[in-house]
């Protein structure tokens, strides 16, 4: 790895993947050593402060002029794999719906894989990120954080989480309707 791929927007998409696994190992420890409570404080800060990063690492790579390929490249694996062992650890916990956590993996799997696709046919660019995507974001973040945390927040998350599938479903659609006009390439 170069220079140019340490910038300080890159070292800040490589924290949030080294968060993933201090995130998951928080609810390894024992109970004994750390009582679920503070792990669900922990984890959910953990992943308030992956959140951050994820905001921040783009916000800087634009100010900065420190946008790159690879950057772009490596911020949306941080992203799935922040959210994918998120989800995975809420239907581990019983926290979540199973089906919640599919249709939203399924869904980033789905559109990685398109994306990928149309950076092959050399139309990366034309399909642009859509306001619901944000939105399907944002929902899914807070209902996520909730579920973490866990205190009296399991039912505004879980219906925070329900509303995330809609729009992740609704955003999956509109993706591939974008894209639907290459499908013959």
């Amino acid at each position: 790895m170069t220079n140019k791929h340490l910038t300080l927007p890159t070292l800040l998409t490589w924290f949030r993947i080294g968060l993933v696994p201090v995130f998951i190992g928080i609810y390894y420890i024992p109970d004994l050593l750390l009582p679920m409570l503070y792990k669900n404080i922990i984890a959910a800060a953990i992943f308030a402060l992956a959140a951050v990063t994820d905001y921040l690492d783009g916000y800087l790579a634009r100010k900065l002029k420190q946008e790159s390929n690879f950057g772009a490249f490596l911020d949306p694996v941080a992203d799935k794999a922040l959210v994918a062992s998120s989800l995975v650890m809420l239907v581990y916990l019983q926290r979540t719906f199973v089906f919640a956590a599919i249709v939203i993996i399924l869904r980033e799997i789905t559109i990685s894989a398109l994306r990928e696709w149309m950076a092959k046919l050399g139309n990366s660019q034309n399909i642009a990120v859509a306001y619901v995507g944000k939105l399907k974001t944002a929902f899914q973040m807070l209902a996520i954080g909730l579920l973490l945390f866990d205190y009296h927040t399991r039912i505004i998350g879980n219906l925070c989480m329900l509303i995330a599938v809609v729009l992740t479903i609704m955003s999956m659609f509109y993706y591939l309707e974008q894209a639907k006009k290459y499908f013959n390439n």
